[in-house]
């Protein structure tokens, strides 16, 4: 087996376990949009198109709910920002790679494959390019796979979110949290978007996602200038 053969292979095995990790999520996001009077091609064309699992949910809802458009964009908007951070993140990793790379690994650069991108050779070789590729790829097809099972799961059986399948969402984002804290500035980060979340949520406040998320971000932000700070000054 040749080089890039067997980087495809790796970043198909590497990726099978975060692919298996979300077939509830997954089934719950197609049979939602179903049981919210979504079509079977509106639905699929979300998972295609969009391909953000937690902008998709919360999308669904608000969608349903008639909220204004508005919201519903901000809402997603702030959801989604996070993959603006990731692409700076790696920003310097691929910015002297050719546009036809750059552009697929993009898309594909979600919460799943950034936790791959730590690696300080990731994306600098066309081997390595490969593997991410055929990492993120992976995720995206098993993605669609998912929710193409959880809209025919919809249209046949019984309503499937009161079988707690959203926990997924939960036990999704916690393994990928976890072992990216090691510094005061995620620690703290972490610890304010857990609690605050939970406060809204608990109070009914509609923009509690939102506002948990431009919390916690500007935690860390701070905590990190007062840590690089007091080392400065040591």
């Amino acid at each position: 087996m040749n080089r890039p053969s067997r980087a495809i292979l790796k970043g198909f095995v590497d990726m099978l376990p975060l692919c298996l990790a979300v077939i509830p999520w997954g089934i719950l996001c197609g049979s939602l949009a179903i049981q919210n009077g979504f079509t079977a091609l509106e639905s699929q064309a979300m998972s295609l198109l969009v391909f953000a699992g937690s902008a998709q949910l919360v999308a669904i809802e608000l969608i349903a709910g008639n909220t204004p458009l508005l919201t519903i964009l901000f809402t997603t908007f702030i959801i989604s920002s996070r993959h603006f951070l990731y692409g700076l993140a790696v920003r310097h990793k691929v910015i002297d790679q050719p546009l036809r790379w750059r552009l697929p690994v993009s898309f594909v650069l979600t919460d799943e494959l950034f936790a791959f991108s730590h690696h300080p050779k990731a994306y600098r070789t066309k081997i390595r390019l490969i593997y991410a590729l055929s990492a993120g790829f992976s995720f995206y097809i098993a993605w669609n796979l998912w929710t193409f099972i959880g809209i025919v799961a919809g249209t046949m059986l019984p309503d499937l979110t009161h079988l707690g399948l959203d926990f997924a969402i939960a036990a999704t984002f916690i393994a990928l949290v976890i072992p990216g804290i090691k510094s005061l500035a995620s620690l703290v980060t972490v610890i304010v978007a857990g609690t605050s979340a939970t406060l809204f949520k608990s109070t009914g406040f509609e923009l509690w996602l939102v506002s948990s998320a431009l919390l916690a971000m500007s935690a860390g932000y701070f905590t990190a200038r007062i840590t690089a700070k007091k080392e400065r000054n040591l």
